[in-house]
């Protein structure tokens, strides 16, 4: 600790829950070097901006949150200002070229160094791949309690590059954390009262590091882990769903039923444009594999409308695809281009025409999400409380298949593992009663 009184911290998070977990380790980094979190920017001796670069205008937004808080800069000069992220990957020192009241710009790769910037007097950009493993820089957690749900990430990077996507460029190349590493913060997390883990990677069934054979043995180990109830993973690419991943959603209890599985399109002509390399059959023909393994598996996916090329008719394929699976939820959205990235130089479809094709699968969606959540009614499902809800004597947890679950439970706690028998279905979640 440089300083005996304590620095305040105030950190936005932007994005994925791979940025969340990031967000989370950073903040530990700088509290080994005497700083606090705080909710409120204006209470801070430094705000720091975790962005993501995957939805469209993220670095106008970035630009946008960077100028609302000149006034701020402007009444404490000694406030430092830091930019971490995939948006500061990309931009790097432009950052500060654009918004000179910014002093630090911080990679996703390179932020174990944050604190050592953040002692430093004048600007610091850090956009470096560097070739230490950053997670074996950062300190150890320290030992108080955290909420029942926890992410880990177990991976990083990919190199699919599909045409329309930034990660390769912003994450770089596919790395994978040892196993060992792995399931000591696994044993961590559980100590200090996590019972559900969601393993995060950019490609993370993809992950082949030390220490396992395969991601469906690294899913094994961790469900090992005396007292961990729950194992989730996001996000995973169709063409790594090896056997053994197969397997260990049939085998592994721990392993919940829902799988987010990205397929972006349904037309064999769009995913060989986005350079997906598998076919639509390829994707079904793995659907069907899978839930012969877990039939009451839930599955996610994500789409893209509007990709540049697309014709009605493969906007028509699209929508057979999600009509033949059957999805309880997916994100969706028009094709934005990505700077730097293959199909950004391509001719785009009609701003119209996509917003129409995008609003016909969302409505598509839309009714199989609702057939979902109301095919839960009547049953019951496994409840992990996260926190009280809104209603005295209510509190909200996330259930089997990842849906929120409101339930009148007075003497309940966060952390408790319920069985709740699911008495109706909202727009959003489900509302359930003690079992």
């Amino acid at each position: 600790m440089t300083d005996q009184t304590p620095k305040r911290l105030f950190i936005k998070t932007y994005g994925c829950q791979m940025n969340v977990y990031d967000s989370q380790r950073m903040a530990e980094a700088l509290e080994a070097d005497g700083y606090v979190q705080t909710d409120r920017a204006e209470d801070a001796d430094m705000v720091l901006l975790n962005t993501c670069h995957i939805r469209e205008k993220a670095a106008e937004k970035l630009y946008s949150d960077l100028g609302r808080l000149k006034p701020l800069k402007g009444a404490r000069p000694d406030l430092r200002i830091g930019v971490a992220g995939c948006v500061a990957q990309a931009e790097g020192a432009e950052i500060i070229r654009r918004m000179p009241l910014v002093d630090l710009v911080v990679g996703p790769q390179a932020y174990h160094r944050l604190p050592a910037m953040a002692r430093g007097d004048g600007p610091a950009v850090d956009t470096d791949f560097p070739a230490e493993d950053k997670f074996d820089h950062l300190p150890q957690r320290a030992a108080t309690r955290r909420a029942p749900a926890a992410f880990l990430t177990v991976q990083e990077g990919c190199d699919k590059f599909c045409a329309f996507c930034v990660v390769p460029y912003t994450r770089g190349a596919e790395v994978s954390r040892p196993a060992a590493r792995i399931l000591s913060e696994a044993r961590d997390l559980v100590a200090r009262g996590v019972r559900e883990i969601t393993l995060l990677g950019q490609n993370v069934n993809g992950w082949h590091g030390a220490g396992a054979t395969g991601f469906g043995d690294l899913i094994r180990q961790i469900a090992a882990v005396p007292g961990l109830d729950r194992i989730r993973y996001t996000t995973s690419h169709p063409n790594d769903m090896a056997d053994d991943l197969i397997e260990a959603h049939r085998d592994v209890p721990q392993l919940m039923p829902y799988l987010h599985l990205p397929v972006q399109s349904g037309s064999d002509r769009i995913l060989k444009a986005m350079n997906r390399r598998h076919t639509r059959d390829d994707y079904l023909r793995l659907i069907d594999r899978i839930r012969a393994a877990r039939p009451d598996i839930m599955l996610t996916s994500d789409f893209i409308a509007g990709f540049p090329g697309e014709t009605d008719a493969d906007h028509a394929d699209t929508l057979r695809l999600i009509a033949e699976v059957g999805f309880g939820t997916a994100f969706s959205f028009k094709y934005s281009p990505r700077p730097g990235t293959p199909a950004a130089d391509r001719p785009t479809v009609n701003d119209s025409v996509a917003d129409a094709r995008l609003h016909e699968m969302q409505a598509l969606l839309s009714r199989q999400q609702k057939a979902a959540q109301d095919a839960m009614v009547g049953r019951r499902l496994g409840v992990l409380f996260e926190k009280p809800g809104r209603m005295p004597g209510q509190m909200v947890g996330k259930s089997d298949y990842l849906h929120s679950v409101f339930v009148h439970a007075p003497d309940a706690q966060p952390g408790d593992l319920v069985t709740v028998r699911i008495k109706a279905s909202a727009p959003n979640s489900l509302e359930g009663e003690l079992a």
